[in-house]
């Protein structure tokens, strides 16, 4: 049987509105740092031919999706004029993709920038944990009002060694963690959509390369675009118009 706790309202005022306010307040000063950090050239005007190509693997990427919703000869002649490989829109030649992936790698603007938005993202986090973990380990933070299994228990009571106690309290520092992956909303309202703050995206992108790889996106959409079965669903409405009109009839 899980015990039941009384958390002392010096818990909630010393401990709980704390952290949560800490981490907002560095979440936004981070934001400003990143920005003033931002080396001139790292958002110059968008070059048309990456756009244009950006623009040609979303139109690409809507065709395989939507394709059911045309019919075989209007497919066909559509993936003709991505994948063709003599003038397809999605046909990148070997040399061009070595020489835009060379040019990638050897922009030192790029690497650095990269390297600052990877150390803007480490080093408060890592500050931020220490600082959590010194003053306010051990401590039982707040309760869910709802219960929950046991599989949460390692992602809410981090730094509490009692089986004990029920699954819905939180521990200070897994406190902390839900708040470092879980105020992009927060941050999305106070610094607008595209902001510097969103931790668990920079986590994963974090050694994923240096930004769009037109070359690379052009090829997969391409084989993507290949290997897709047409599967007409017109010659299937009625039948489908059928079914629902026979389940509501039922109703």
């Amino acid at each position: 049987m899980a015990e039941e706790l009384v958390l002392d309202t010096a818990i909630r005022d010393w401990v709980l509105i704390p952290l949560s306010v800490v981490m907002v307040l560095i979440g936004v000063l981070r934001y400003f740092v990143s920005k003033l950090m931002r080396s001139p050239s790292a958002s110059p005007s968008p070059d048309p031919k990456l756009v244009r190509e950006g623009q040609v693997v979303i139109r690409a990427r809507n065709l395989r999706t939507n394709s059911q919703f045309i019919p075989v000869k209007a497919f066909k002649a559509r993936k003709v004029y991505y994948t063709n490989e003599e003038n397809g829109l999605l046909h990148v030649p070997k040399e061009d993709a070595q020489k835009a992936q060379a040019a990638m790698f050897s922009d030192p603007n790029m690497a650095m920038d990269m390297m600052k938005k990877n150390l803007s993202m480490i080093v408060p986090q890592t500050l931020t944990f220490a600082w959590v973990n010194f003053f306010f380990s051990g401590f039982v933070a707040a309760k869910i009002p709802f219960p929950l299994t046991q599989r949460f228990r390692g992602m809410l009571q981090n730094g509490i060694d009692l089986s004990t106690v029920d699954v819905s309290y939180v521990s200070s520092r897994s406190w902390y963690f839900l708040n470092l992956f879980g105020l992009r909303g927060l941050f999305s309202l106070i610094l607008g959509e595209e902001n510097a703050t969103d931790d668990a995206q920079k986590m994963m992108q974090m050694g994923g390369g240096f930004g769009f790889n037109p070359a690379m996106s052009l090829g997969a959409e391409k084989d993507n675009l290949d290997i897709i079965q047409h599967d007409w669903a017109l010659p299937k409405m009625e039948r489908h118009a059928e079914d629902v009109l026979k389940k509501l009839l039922k109703k």
